[in-house]
C-alpha cells in the first residue's frame, strides 16, 4: 500500500509540476489557450496534481507513523 501511494504521489507531482511549467511558458510567450483550455485553467490542474501528490505522500507518512507502534 506504502508503495504504491509513494509512486502515486511522486507521479502526480511531477505531472503537476509539467504542467505548470508548460502554462507558465505559454502565458509568458502571450498567448492565453494551450490546445482549448485556458493557461490559467491549466495551471490550476497542475496544482491540483501536486497537492493530490503531497496528499499521497503525507499518507505515506502517516502510516509509516502508525506503523510503528
Amino acid at each position: 500500500m506504502e508503495t504504491v501511494l509513494l509512486g502515486i504521489g511522486r507521479l502526480a507531482g511531477a505531472a503537476g509540476v509539467l504542467v505548470c511549467l508548460i502554462a507558465a511558458a505559454v502565458r509568458l510567450t502571450g498567448a492565453f489557450w494551450v490546445g482549448g483550455f485556458q493557461a490559467g485553467t491549466l495551471f490550476l490542474a497542475g496544482v491540483a496534481a501536486m497537492t493530490f501528490g503531497c496528499l499521497a505522500l503525507l499518507m505515506v507518512l502517516t502510516l509509516r507513523t502508525n506503523g510503528d507502534r
